[in-house]
């Protein structure tokens, strides 16, 4: 079986897979195409709250709610682990000392003051923009047909909860609910002749 396409929710948009579906064979052609949007802490960063923090390209770095620039910056988090490496920006503590908006942005007796923007690595960036395609949009819009379907094996015909306690009951179980809603389905399209 040939697989083209992968449609799944953003859970399934993690770096593995991505290397995974872009991975060639011998021919130069990709496994297949993930249909599956990046998580937003990828796509726009992760930060809880900004705090009006935000990056002045003319000087490029971040500047705080107060005007003042960061004083240097680096790379951090190895490249080696799964997880995206960040671009983290220094400020000046003696200014953040005397700031008007310390209060919830400085902590008394810190020894620096950071703020770090999470940097995409290739995948998620080749991901972000495959997904800013009219080809990816339209190969989205069939994901509900998905959920609908796994909706109704857990919903409707019990495959939320194993009733095994092993991988091989378990894989029983879900071979009689697809047998279950395809004879459902078969049912369906016979009344409707």
């Amino acid at each position: 079986m040939t697989v083209e396409n992968v449609i799944a929710d953003r859970t399934y948009s993690g770096k593995d897979n991505l290397k995974l579906a872009n991975q060639e064979d011998e021919n130069g052609k990709k496994n297949f195409k993930l249909i599956s949007r990046l998580n937003p802490s990828i796509t726009e960063g992760f930060r809880k709250d900004k705090n009006g923090f935000v990056y002045n390209k003319d000087a490029d770095m971040m500047q705080c709610p107060v005007g003042e620039l960061a004083v240097r910056k680096a790379v951090t988090g190895s490249k080696k682990i799964g997880t995206n490496q960040s671009q983290t920006y220094y400020f000046d503590i003696e200014k953040c000392k005397q700031c008007p908006l310390r209060e919830g942005c400085y902590k008394e007796g810190a020894k620096s003051k950071t703020f770090s923007v999470t940097l995409k690595c290739d995948e998620h960036k080749q991901q972000q923009e495959f997904q800013e395609t009219e080809e990816f949009k339209q190969l989205s819009k069939e994901r509900y047909k998905i959920e609908a379907k796994n909706s109704e094996l857990k919903n409707v015909l019990g495959y939320e909860v194993s009733m095994g306690n092993c991988l091989y009951a378990t894989k029983i179980q879900g071979a009689c609910t697809i047998f279950a809603a395809n004879i459902k389905r078969i049912i369906t399209i016979l009344d409707e002749k």
